[in-house]
């Protein structure tokens, strides 16, 4: 059954690999590592890695194995009326219907263990190290994963199983070899946030991390105005990289917001007084959880097409 699981996962369209739980270890002390040497900024680290498990969940009191999924999740555009134009702006992959997604995946895979005799439970470890060190994915210079015919349009995520895998399939954390020779999303990010003179990310320069933060909180003097142009995220590296050269034009079409519904957003008030309308769209595309920073961000990129 070695090879099921990933042939499985292949017939829905994922992509998947299995390794030893043993190499959960190997993870921690890896991201510990990092964050000794002052290589991870300490807000970041406090607002994203604290929240890392890297013990069995209880409910698999024999866990053997970690199984890795990655799937299609293209960007999704938005229209916004304003100021008697529209507007497209984007949400990049990984923020909305992840749940919903995740725990298809996971029905997937519970699908063949259940009748296995095998338990399942959704984990929340470094997927993106995972992801590379079990050889699904690559790292970019810009220090996203990229997997092979999804290019960075993709989404991770991991569980835990008492499903054994005694095979070694670790290997050293990798970066795509057309990164070596290549500059293009060091030279599209405008913050500086990809380094030439280190291969991780200098995180507290990221737009990303600025625009995820709670809406109350204001843009830093240095980010300037032309930058933003996701509703949440970044996507500056992500179009520029030759590795989504074939999947520039790919996205979802999301919803259309009028003239008055863009401005109730940027308000910022209660969803009390939102229309019923209004709320059906924003609860229909997952929009509800940026509801916080909505405000911020749209005002931010609807300034900046207007330059």
């Amino acid at each position: 059954m070695k090879e099921t699981i990933p042939q499985h996962l292949e017939t829905y369209g994922y992509r998947g690999r299995v390794v030893s739980i043993r190499h959960l270890r190997a993870l921690q002390e890896e991201i510990q590592d990092r964050h000794r040497r002052g290589l991870l900024d300490e807000d970041l680290f406090q607002a994203y890695i604290v929240r890392f498990d890297y013990q069995p969940p209880r409910n698999i009191p024999n866990a053997r194995s970690l199984i890795v999924v990655a799937y299609a999740d293209p960007p999704v555009r938005f229209t916004f009326g304003w100021k008697g134009k529209s507007v497209q702006l984007t949400v990049p992959p990984t923020y909305l219907k992840a749940d919903a997604k995740d725990a298809e995946v996971g029905r997937v895979l519970k699908e063949l263990l259940a009748a296995q005799g095998y338990r399942l439970s959704q984990v929340v470890v470094p997927e993106k190290l995972l992801a590379v060190r079990s050889g699904l994915a690559r790292y970019g210079k810009n220090n996203i994963t990229y997997v092979e015919g999804l290019g960075s349009f993709h989404r991770l995520v991991v569980f835990c199983s008492d499903y054994p895998c005694d095979e070694e399939h670790w290997i050293e954390a990798r970066m795509l070899e057309r990164c070596e020779q290549c500059q293009a999303c060091q030279r599209s990010c405008p913050s500086g946030a990809i380094a030439a003179d280190r291969f991780l990310l200098r995180a507290e320069r990221c737009l990303t991390f600025w625009n995820e933060k709670p809406g109350r909180i204001a843009f830093p003097d240095w980010v300037e105005g032309s930058w933003h142009n996701c509703l949440v995220g970044c996507l500056h590296c992500q179009r520029a990289c030759p590795e989504n050269r074939q999947l520039q034009e790919w996205h979802e079409e999301g919803a259309e917001f009028s003239g008055q519904e863009t401005e109730l957003i940027l308000a910022g008030g209660a969803t009390t007084e939102f229309s019923p309308a209004l709320m059906e769209k924003l609860e229909r595309w997952d929009l509800l959880e940026l509801i916080d920073m909505l405000p911020r961000n749209l005002q931010a990129c609807l300034e900046n097409s207007s330059q």
